[in-house]
């Protein structure tokens, strides 16, 4: 009898236990509803920036206008210093870039979450796909444990994709989404997200991953090429839960995020849909349209990126999203003499010299040795800037914590 009682006991308990709602039950961020949940069940506004230029340099935020991309950005450095130093110059811009100082940072501030925009080449070679990369996850394991200490979340976001995802300065490529049209490039883009899955598939403190960064410029067909999108987002959550079943798959909409149309269903349970948003008004008829499809189809959404503005705007755009429960993550979090960011870095002596060389003429050998700089004034200028972008070297902008709500501590 006292062991029936026992089994009986046992049966009613897995009873209550199935019958509890999924995150009652889940040991990891995820979503429920039109919400982003703790393990708890409890909601989360998630509240965040962008680590860009980090893993992802892009050429305004180095004062650059012409040489735009990654790829022009590690030529030019190739051109001013050759490519052994270049190569020890960019080791220590990622190893000063981002410290655990930025990470304790930003979790001071209060908040809650970060997006790491990255390349595919830190995990994986498009010339040798065989390869295998380390760099990225040695970046990112470092990453992890910082958050974890400070209790930070972390989304991953694929911004560059092999053969380019967007078809442009932002996304590495060579004029077109040509990821779209290469089986080859993705193959690799699903191996780069099944190795990343397969890696962080138990760890908490990372709460999703964001497939795409602003794929498909307006500028393209867009009738043809959205409808690839969605089929590579459904090849990419095939890819990524054939590994990991616990972390959220975030959707960007095609035409720079913007245009979540595509999508006439959830793709998968456990996901939400992303949206960017610059150099609009900050109403409500900004985002409505996003809110009528994530009421439509039960499914939250969230700002993936946005700023680059005045601090009046961002504030405004970010009490709007917030009176709609709607998550944010403003861009970027640092970059060179500038206020529209957390922290500005301080500009070098003489990087005018640099700049100079950057903007000019660079399309023949001709050119190169007519314009080159003094290594010696090269390397002074560059040693100069990787002192300068480490934390305790850089500005706080107050009036851009006090935008995003942050009461200013320091």
């Amino acid at each position: 009898m006292k062991q029936l009682k026992k089994f009986l006991s046992v049966i009613f308990l897995l009873s209550i236990i199935a019958a509890l709602p999924l995150h009652a039950q889940s040991k990891f961020v995820h979503t429920s509803g039109r919400n982003i949940v703790s393990p708890a069940g409890e909601t989360i506004l998630l509240k965040g920036i962008n680590l860009g230029n980090w893993l992802v340099p892009e050429g305004y935020m180095f004062r650059f206008g012409k040489t735009s991309s990654p790829s022009m950005i590690y030529e030019l450095m190739n051109q001013l210093i050759g490519p052994g130093d270049a190569a020890a110059f960019w080791k220590e811009y990622r190893e000063n870039y981002i410290t655990e100082a930025d990470i304790h940072f930003l979790k001071s501030c209060g908040l809650n979450s970060i997006r790491v925009p990255f390349h595919y080449m830190f995990f994986i070679s498009e010339e040798y796909p065989s390869a295998e990369p380390t760099l990225g996850f040695a970046l990112f394991d470092r990453l992890v444990q910082w958050c974890e200490k400070e209790n930070l979340y972390i989304i991953f976001d694929m911004h560059c994709a092999p053969g380019g995802q967007t078809g442009d300065n932002i996304d590495d490529s060579h004029g077109y989404p040509f990821l779209f049209e290469s089986e080859t490039s993705q193959q690799l883009a699903l191996k780069v997200w099944e190795k990343i899955a397969a890696k962080y598939k138990d760890n908490r403190i990372v709460i999703g991953y964001d497939v795409l960064n602003e794929p498909i410029a307006h500028y393209f067909d867009t009738k043809t090429l959205n409808p690839k999108l969605v089929e590579f987002y459904k090849r990419a959550i095939q890819t990524i839960r054939a590994t990991d079943p616990n972390h959220i798959i975030f959707l960007g909409g095609a035409q720079w995020d913007s245009n979540l149309d595509i999508f006439e269903k959830p793709l998968d349970p456990n996901s939400v849909y992303t949206f960017h948003k610059y150099w609009t008004a900050t109403d409500q008829s900004v985002i409505q349209d996003y809110i009528n499809i994530s009421q439509k189809q039960n499914i939250p959404i969230w700002l993936g990126e946005s700023g680059e503005n005045s601090n009046g705007w961002i504030d405004s755009f970010r009490v709007t999203l917030e009176k709609n429960n709607i998550g944010w993550c403003f861009w970027p979090y640092k970059k060179m003499v500038d206020g529209s960011c957390m922290v500005s870095i301080k500009m070098p002596g003489q990087y005018d010299s640099l700049k100079n060389f950057a903007e000019g003429p660079r399309t023949s050998y001709d050119d190169i040795r007519k314009n080159h700089l003094n290594p010696v004034l090269t390397k002074s200028i560059l040693k100069e800037y990787l002192i300068n972008i480490r934390f305790e070297n850089c500005i706080i902008n107050k009036e851009y914590l006090r935008a995003l709500g942050i009461k200013v501590q320091y």
